[in-house]
This record gives C-alpha cells, sequence and structure tokens, in this order.
C-alpha cells in the first residue's frame, strides 16, 4: 500500500552536470577528481561506503564500511575475515560498492573482485590505530552471537589490563580487503530525475569502455 507521506518526499537536484567532454580517461582518475570535491566539501565521513554482498546461492546483504585507501590496484577497507561479510567474501568474491555523497548529489558504484589485502599492509593499518580500536578487534567475535554486552566490556577490561605494557599484535582474523573494479558508474543527480550516469566498463584488452546510461 502506497504511504503517500512517504511518497511526496522529494528532491530536484540541480547543483551539477555530468558530460563526456569533462572526464577522466581513467574511472580512478576520475573517483580522484570526486573524491577531492567530497572532502573539500567537508563531508562527514565522505569515505563511508555500502559493501554490498551475497552467499553462492545469491542471497544479499548489505553493510557500512569505511575506505581507507584507493589506487589503480583496487579500494581498501579492514575488517573481521571471520563476520558475516567475511564469510560471504571468501564463498563469492563479486562484491558492489556504493557511495553517496548527498551534499553533492553524486553516487559512485563499483563492481568488482575482492582479495585479501598483502599482510604488511594490514600490519601497518593495524598498528596505527588507537589502542581502543586494535583492542576492539582483538576482543570482538564480530557477527557471533553473544550473552550480552558485559561480556564485551569484560572482554575489553581484560585486554586492556594485558596489553598496558605491550603492544598487541594484529589478530590473524583481522585485516584488509582489496576490491579490484571491472565496472565503476558516476551518477550525478540532475533536475526532473534526468540524471547523468557515466559508466567505465573494464574490457578484455585492459582498456575502459565509456557509456552513457539511460538515468
Amino acid at each position: 500500500m502506497l504511504n503517500q507521506k512517504i511518497a511526496d518526499l522529494r528532491k530536484d537536484y540541480k547543483l551539477a552536470s555530468l558530460d563526456e567532454s569533462e572526464i577522466a580517461p581513467y574511472p580512478l582518475a576520475q573517483f580522484g577528481k570526486w573524491w577531492d570535491d567530497a572532502i573539500h566539501s567537508e563531508i562527514d565521513e565522505a569515505n563511508a561506503m555500502t559493501l554490498a554482498t551475497s552467499t553462492p546461492d545469491g542471497h544479499p546483504s548489505a553493510r557500512i564500511v569505511l575506505l581507507k585507501s584507493f589506487a589503480e590496484d583496487g579500494f581498501l577497507f579492514f575488517s573481521n575475515y571471520e563476520s558475516r561479510k567475511g564469510q560471504e567474501l571468501a564463498e563469492n568474491p563479486h562484491v558492489t560498492l556504493l557511495f553517496f555523497w548527498r551534499e553533492l548529489e553524486r553516487q559512485v558504484r563499483i563492481e568488482g573482485t575482492v582479495s585479501k589485502a598483502p599482510v604488511a599492509i594490514s600490519n601497518e593499518y593495524y598498528n596505527s590505530r588507537p589502542l581502543g580500536s586494535r583492542i576492539g578487534a582483538i576482543v570482538s567475535p564480530q557477527s557471533k552471537v553473544i550473552p550480552g554486552r558485559s561480556f564485551l566490556e569484560e572482554q575489553v577490561d581484560q585486554a586492556t589490563a594485558k596489553y598496558q605494557q605491550e603492544a598487541p599484535q594484529r589478530p590473524d582474523y583481522w585485516g584488509g580487503y582489496v576490491v579490484k573494479p571491472q565496472v565503476i558508474e558516476f551518477w550525478q543527480g540532475r533536475s526532473n530525475r534526468l540524471h547523468d550516469r557515466i559508466l567505465y566498463t573494464l574490457t578484455a584488452d585492459g582498456s575502459w569502455k565509456i557509456e552513457r546510461l539511460a538515468p
């Protein structure tokens, strides 16, 4: 049944446009341009992105994770390898990332395959985190059922006491993932829902095909 109060919520997008004559020839360069715009616009947590995964038989799930780096080899984030997302990534490496920068009326959708980041990168990032975050990664059995909040708090207290004199080491079950893009779509909101959509697709010879999609 249609909820008219919800259905009437709408916004007309008028901030910018996206034309083929203005875009970079490579999607990572275009992402870098938009990333700089997001940072300069002081968007809160511009690195927040939706990560969509699915089981081998096609049951999807999605959650917000934080981008920590991007380069030609892909988009880097960190998580618990034994979590639900970690299990799904191990079983089915095909994923989608989605950035939504509301203040700029922009979205970026990335489809690709995921692999674990090199151990050296996972160690470097883990060791750069605040002590509380490192302890959190150690004590939380992410996605598992626990008896209550007090269970976590007790684990944190014990770990905090243990690591007063020594730095915790990255647990084997926590580290980075790299999403290597195969498709990247840049979406710029436009008036009357006639949005600009530019799609980059990786071809067999390693070049990128650029196409415009209907909104």
